[in-house]
């Protein structure tokens, strides 16, 4: 399933997100270098939103005129990587209210619903399989082993491990190190998010699996890398299964990311270590509140 200009599109929403009414925007080569693509994606980027008539560009200045819409946005479609397309739909699947340890999924059945080859999802299965949650079965078939307490209590506490060295490796990357350019993008789209909660609040799982990939990254640990794939999966995930007082926790949540932005952008351990661990705290309740019903009655 090919996806053209996937770059440029996921730039684009990214960018587009963060924009505030009335603000100007800054050069090509400083866009591009914030968001971590070529000076010619930038200016396609600049491009549109001038034909959106999200800003108004004339020669070197640039005006936002009006913060975008949903409908300014490409689809999450046209922007998610296979990858991403795989697991959302076999994160659906797991997490659907029929769902059950013992139910059964075919790689045939999910490469037809997504459009894709079985080469593709057997990978991303067999990848996933490591963690417990599904186990081979003959003839292209899985079977689920079920979400239980006790393995979201063994995820937090490897997420928690993980984080802490991340968080305090990010702390001392050199100030002119590309993730800082990428955090503070970051904290401006929670700021934007923020002053559009009501509307905006379901969107905050995205956001936070990305904040705390980009966290990850500053490890350059490939076994923090590879293994967080699988724990950023369920923690992403985990914010659907329970709706209640769902824009509470997201604002709650959007709170903790910005104390930990300023201290990880304030370098100091203590204050770092300090916010870190809020917030897993915090996202350690939320996940085990959050367990499907039938997990949650033997909680």
């Amino acid at each position: 399933m090919a996806r053209q200009n996937t770059v440029f599109k996921e730039a684009y929403n990214r960018y587009a997100a963060a924009l505030r009414t009335d603000t100007a925007l800054p050069s090509e080569p400083e866009i591009a270098a914030q968001l971590g693509v070529s000076r010619s994606t930038a200016r396609a980027i600049l491009t549109r939103l001038n034909e959106e008539g999200i800003i108004r560009w004339n020669k070197r200045q640039k005006i936002v005129l009006r913060q975008p819409t949903d409908r300014d946005l490409f689809p999450s479609e046209e922007t998610d990587s296979l990858h991403d397309i795989i697991e959302r739909s076999f994160m659906q699947r797991i997490l659907a209210d029929d769902a059950a340890p013992g139910m059964q999924i075919n790689e045939l059945e999910l490469a037809r619903e997504i459009g894709t080859g079985t080469t593709s999802v057997r990978e991303f299965l067999i990848r996933f399989s490591r963690f417990g949650l599904i186990e081979k079965r003959p003839n292209s078939h899985w079977t689920l082993k079920g979400f239980t307490r006790e393995f979201a209590l063994e995820l937090a506490d490897v997420r928690e491990m993980f984080e802490l060295h991340s968080a305090a490796e990010f702390g001392k990357l050199s100030r002119d190190h590309q993730a800082w350019v990428d955090l503070a993008a970051m904290r401006e789209e929670h700021l934007a998010m923020l002053d559009d909660i009501n509307q905006r609040f379901r969107d905050f799982s995205v956001l936070d699996e990305r904040f705390h990939l980009l966290i990850h990254r500053a490890s350059k640990n490939r076994f923090i890398a590879d293994f967080y794939d699988a724990i950023a999966i369920v923690f992403h995930y985990h914010y659907q299964w329970n709706k209640t007082a769902a824009r509470e926790r997201n604002e709650r949540a959007i709170h903790e990311h910005l104390d930990y932005i300023a201290a990880l952008e304030s370098g100091n351990q203590a204050a770092i270590e300090k916010a870190c661990r809020v917030h897993l705290c915090s996202a350690r309740q939320t996940l085990l509140q959050s367990l499907p019903q039938s997990v949650g009655e033997s909680v």
